[in-house]
C-alpha cells in the first residue's frame, strides 16, 4: 500500500532517523508487538476491530477516536425549515468528501452506490439562504448543511490549521479569494497561536495526532473539520518540513516519566 501521500510518512522518516524502528502494520488479524501504536485509519468510522487490538498496546494514540463524521463534532447544523438567514454550506458527512470510503469499496450513506456525492472539499456549495439548498441535501444522510460562519479579513477567507502530535503543535492561517480554503486555493499563509478553547476541544475529543481546521468569526471559535490521518501536499516546501519536523518531537511525550 502506497502510504506517501500521508504525513505519517514523512514523520516516521524523523523518527528513524533518531534511530527507532518504524513499520507498517495493515488490518487487524495479527498482533505485532510494538511499545507505541499509532492507529491510522483512513475512515470516518474506525472500526471497532482496529480499536480493540490498539487497546493491547501499552500506548495507543489516537485509540479512543471513533467517529469523526460531522455531525458528531459540528454545533452548526441546519434543518430544513430553521429559521437561519444567513447562509448555509453543503458538505460531505464523512471526511473528505466520502472518497477514503469510496476506495475502499464502502457504499454511500445513503445506499445509492459507492460514489461520493462530490469529487473533493473544493466542491462543496455556499448559498446565500437555506431555501436555497435543494432538498436532497437534508434528505442525504451523505451530507450535512452548516451555517457558513466565514473568518474574513481584507476581503479573503481564512481558515486556522491546527497540526499537533503529543505535546507538539503548529497553527497555520491560510487566506483564499474563494470560500472554500484550501492548499488549492491558498493565496497566502502566517504562522497563527491556536485558539486555547480549540486545544480544550482537542482534549475532550481524545485526539493524539491529527489536524483540526476552525475559523474565528467574529471571534469565536468555531471548528470545521477533524483529520486523524492528515495528507501531505505532493511538494514538500521547507514551511511543510518544518512544521512536520516539530510535530515529530510530539511523539516523545508519551515516554516522559
Amino acid at each position: 500500500m502506497d502510504l506517501s501521500g500521508y504525513s505519517i510518512t514523512q514523520l516516521a522518516s524523523h523518527w528513524r532517523r533518531d534511530g527507532h524502528d518504524v513499520f507498517p502494520v495493515f488490518g487487524c488479524q495479527e498482533f505485532v508487538a510494538a511499545d507505541l501504536v499509532l492507529l491510522h485509519v483512513d475512515l470516518s468510522v474506525v472500526p471497532d476491530d482496529y480499536l480493540a487490538i490498539a487497546g493491547r498496546y501499552p500506548i495507543a494514540l489516537n485509540g479512543r477516536v471513533r467517529d469523526i463524521r460531522k455531525s458528531t463534532f459540528s454545533t452548526h447544523l441546519v434543518h430544513r425549515g430553521d429559521d437561519w438567514q444567513g447562509p448555509v454550506i453543503v458538505k460531505s458527512e464523512r471526511n473528505f468528501a466520502g472518497h477514503p470510503e469510496a476506495l475502499r469499496g464502502l457504499p454511500r450513506l445513503d445506499a445509492k452506490g459507492l460514489e461520493p456525492l462530490f469529487r473533493s472539499p473544493l466542491d462543496y456549495r455556499v448559498y446565500d439562504r437555506i431555501q436555497e439548498v435543494p432538498d436532497g441535501a437534508f434528505a442525504s444522510p451523505d451530507l450535512v448543511v452548516q451555517r457558513f460562519l466565514p473568518e474574513m479579513e481584507d476581503g479573503r477567507f481564512h481558515v486556522r490549521m491546527y497540526q499537533f502530535l503529543g505535546d507538539q503543535a503548529t497553527c497555520t492561517r491560510v487566506g483564499a479569494n474563494v470560500p472554500i480554503v484550501k492548499s488549492e486555493t491558498k493565496v497566502f499563509s502566517e504562522s497563527v497561536a491556536v485558539h486555547p478553547r480549540i486545544i480544550e476541544l482537542r482534549r475532550r475529543l481524545k485526539f493524539d495526532y491529527g489536524k483540526f481546521d476552525y475559523v474565528l468569526h467574529h471571534g469565536e471559535p468555531i471548528l470545521l473539520d477533524l483529520n486523524k490521518t492528515t495528507g501531505t501536499a505532493p511538494q514538500i516546501t521547507p514551511q511543510i518540513e518544518a512544521i512536520r519536523r516539530i510535530t515529530a518531537q510530539g511523539l516523545y511525550s508519551y515516554f516522559k516519566s
